[in-house]
C-alpha cells in the first residue's frame, strides 16, 4: 500500500483497490450537531431547504400541488449560489443544435463516469426547461433577430449557453424566479422563513426523514431552534466551497445540506471530484474568502491563457484548446506555474477591445476595475480556484436519496449528471430540470398515501461542535493536502490535522457559525477519505502520484455512507464503458 493511502487517511487497514468494497473504515462521524431542544415547531406537507434555483423551482411547482410548502433558506432569498453565476445556462437551444450533440459533450466532459439516462434526461428535458423560465419572466440576451442569442463556454462544440445581461445570467434567473415568489406569497400553501439553518434531520425510528431542526434569528415564537415536520424533505442548499481557503462560492456554501444528510445516514457520492475553476483574478498570497471569477465565457469570446513570457501554453495541449473541459485547463495553469516557479498565469483579453469587453461582461470588467485591473488594457493574473462540487447527496432519476423522504437537488446533490467534471453552465438547468422531476415524484407519492405523516423518534447517538475559530484550520488542511492537486502523503496529513480537531470537537457554545465550521469538518473528512482511496486521476480528482486514468479499475462511483455506530463504509460502483463519437 502506498505510504498515506486509504489507512492513512482515515481508512481502514485493507486494500483500496475497488474490487475489494464494501469497505468500513476507522473514520467515525457524530450523529448530530450539539444543539438546544426544539422550542418551537411547525408543519407542512413539504419542506425545501435553499433558495437558489433548484429549491425555489421546486417550491414553485410544488406549491401548485400540494396543500402546503414551506421554503426555508439560510440568509435571504437571493443570497446563493445561484446569484453568482456569470457564464449563463446551457441547453440544445439552437436549430442546427441537438440534445443528443450536448449529451456528447457533457459525456467528453465527465470523464467516463456520467450516468447515461441522468444526462438524457436533461439535454432532453433542458429546453423546456429554459423557456418555461422566459415565460416565467427572465430576460435572457436576445440577437438582432430576436431570438436567445447564445455563446460557447469550455467542453461546448455549439453555442448553446443562453445568457442575460452579459456576465449576469445567475442574478437575472434569481430576480425571476423570486420575483414569482412573491406574487403568491400571500397564499396560504406557501411560508417561506429567512436566516434559518438547518441544523440536522428529523427521522422515525425505521430512517425516514422527517422534517429537520433548524435555527431561525427572529422575534417572536419562531426563534431559536424549532422543530419542522413533513412528510418529505428536498435539500437544495448548494455546495462545500468554504471547506477551501478560496473558493468562488459565496459565504453560505458550507455543505450544510451533505453534512446533514451524511449524519443522517444517506449515501454520499463522488466527493473528490472537486472542480477549480481555472481563471479565478489572483489577489495575491494569502488572499482567501470568496474571490472573484473570470468566466469561462470570457474566453468562450476569444480571451487566451499566457504565461509570465507570453507563451500560449494551452496551444497543442488540447484539441480545443484554451476552451478545453475546466479540469484539464486547471491541470494545464497548475503544471505552468509549477514550471515557471509563478503562483499564477496571465488571461490576455485585450484583443477583445474595450467597447466589447464592457457590453458582453459588464459585471466582471466593473469588478476587475474595482480592483485595480482593467481587462481592456493590461493582463489579468489568474489563477484556479474551488468552484463546483460534482458530488453530494447521491439521488436516482427522480431526485430520491438512499432515505426514504429525502430528496436533494442542484449542487448539494449528486444525480450522476456531472460525472468527474461539470461540463461548463450545466448546473443550472440541472437544478431545473431535476426540481421539476422531485416537484412531480413529490406529488404522486402525496397522493397516491405512499409518504404518510410520521413522528420523529428521540435524537440518539453522539454530538459534536466545533468551535468556529477552527474553520481557517479547517480550510489551511483542505487547501494544502485536499486541493487542487492531492497525492497519498498529502491526503494523509490533511486526514490527521482533521481528526485532531474532530477529537476537540466535543463541547462549545452552539451557534450558526459553530454548525457551519463542523459541517465543514465532516464534509472535509468524507472528502479527503474518498480522495485518498481513488488511486487515478480523473476530472477534477487530480492525484500527483496517479496522474493517469485508470478505466480498468476506476470507472465508477464512490459511495459512502454514515452507520448507527458512527463508523464509515465506502462502495465502489462500476459505470458502463462510455464511448461517445
Amino acid at each position: 500500500m502506498a505510504e498515506g493511502s486509504a489507512a492513512g487517511a482515515g481508512g481502514s487497514s485493507t486494500s483500496a483497490a475497488p474490487g475489494e468494497r464494501p469497505q468500513r473504515h476507522d473514520l467515525r462521524l457524530p450523529a448530530r450537531l450539539v444543539a438546544p431542544g426544539p422550542g418551537w415547531s411547525t408543519a407542512a406537507d413539504v419542506i425545501v431547504v435553499g433558495s437558489g434555483i433548484a429549491g425555489l423551482t421546486t417550491a414553485l411547482r410544488l406549491r401548485q400541488r400540494v396543500d402546503r410548502v414551506l421554503l426555508v433558506t439560510k440568509t435571504v432569498l437571493n443570497a446563493g449560489s445561484t446569484l453568482w453565476a456569470q457564464g449563463g445556462i446551457a441547453a440544445a437551444l439552437a436549430p442546427e443544435d441537438t440534445p443528443e450533440e450536448h449529451l456528447h459533450d457533457t459525456l467528453v466532459a465527465g470523464v467516463g463516469i456520467c450516468d447515461v439516462p441522468a444526462v438524457t434526461a436533461l439535454v432532453h428535458e433542458g429546453p423546456a426547461r429554459v423557456r418555461e423560465l422566459v415565460g416565467l419572466g427572465a430576460e435572457f440576451d436576445l440577437d438582432e433577430e430576436g431570438g436567445l442569442k447564445l455563446t460557447r463556454e469550455g467542453g461546448h462544440r455549439r453555442d448553446r449557453i443562453a445568457h442575460a445581461g452579459g456576465d449576469a445570467t445567475g442574478r437575472e434567473i434569481s430576480r425571476a424566479l423570486i420575483a414569482a415568489l412573491q406574487a403568491v406569497i400571500d397564499d396560504p400553501g406557501i411560508e417561506v422563513i429567512e436566516h434559518a439553518l438547518v441544523v440536522d434531520l428529523l427521522q422515525d425510528t425505521h430512517q425516514r426523514v422527517c422534517g429537520v431542526t433548524l435555527h431561525v434569528i427572529g422575534e417572536g415564537q419562531i426563534d431559536g431552534v424549532g422543530a419542522a415536520h413533513a412528510r418529505a424533505v428536498v435539500l437544495a442548499t448548494g455546495g462545500l466551497g468554504q471547506v477551501y481557503s478560496a473558493t468562488t462560492n459565496p459565504a453560505v456554501a458550507t455543505g450544510d445540506g451533505m453534512a446533514v444528510a451524511l449524519r443522517a445516514g444517506a449515501a454520499i457520492a463522488d466527493l473528490e471530484f472537486v472542480q477549480f475553476h481555472p481563471t479565478v483574478l489572483w489577489l495575491g498570497e494569502g488572499s482567501s474568502g470568496q474571490q472573484p471569477l473570470i468566466s469561462e465565457a470570457v474566453r468562450g469570446e476569444g480571451a487566451h491563457l499566457v504565461d509570465r513570457d507570453g507563451v500560449r501554453f494551452m496551444t497543442g495541449l488540447h484539441p480545443q484548446a484554451d476552451l478545453a473541459p475546466r479540469d484539464v485547463v486547471a491541470r494545464a495553469i497548475v503544471d505552468r506555474m509549477e514550471a515557471t516557479g509563478e503562483d499564477h498565469v496571465y488571461l490576455d483579453a485585450r484583443h477583445l477591445g474595450k467597447e466589447f469587453l464592457e457590453d458582453r461582461f459588464p459585471s466582471i470588467v466593473a469588478r476587475c476595475r474595482e480592483l485595480g485591473f482593467d481587462p481592456a488594457t493590461e493582463l489579468l493574473p489568474v489563477a484556479p480556484a474551488q468552484h463546483y462540487a460534482s458530488g453530494g447527496v447521491r439521488t436516482d432519476l427522480l431526485g430520491r436519496s438512499s432515505l426514504d423522504g429525502l430528496y436533494a437537488c442542484g449542487e448539494v446533490a449528486c444525480s450522476g449528471v456531472h460525472g468527474a467534471n461539470r461540463l461548463a453552465s450545466n448546473s443550472l438547468l440541472e437544478g431545473l430540470v431535476f426540481a421539476h422531476r422531485i416537484a412531480d415524484d413529490i406529488t404522486g407519492r402525496l397522493a397516491s398515501g405512499e409518504l404518510p405523516a410520521t413522528e420523529p423518534a428521540p435524537p440518539a447517538g453522539p454530538a459534536a461542535l466545533l468551535h468556529a475559530s477552527q474553520r481557517v484550520a479547517v480550510q489551511h488542511a483542505m487547501t494544502q493536502g485536499a486541493g487542487a492537486v492531492r497525492s497519498a502523503a498529502s491526503l494523509a496529513a490533511t486526514a490527521r490535522d482533521l481528526e485532531e480537531l474532530a477529537r476537540g470537537a466535543r463541547g462549545s457554545e452552539p451557534g450558526p457559525q459553530s454548525w457551519e465550521t463542523t459541517n465543514l469538518l465532516h464534509i472535509g473528512q468524507l472528502l479527503t477519505l474518498q480522495a485518498a482511496l481513488r488511486e487515478e486521476t480523473r476530472g477534477g480528482h487530480l492525484r500527483s502520484d496517479f496522474p493517469d486514468r485508470d478505466d480498468e479499475h476506476w470507472r465508477g462511483h464512490s459511495h459512502a455512507e454514515r452507520h448507527a455506530d458512527g463508523s464509515v463504509t465506502t462502495t465502489f460502483l462500476p459505470v458502463p464503458r462510455q464511448d461517445p463519437a
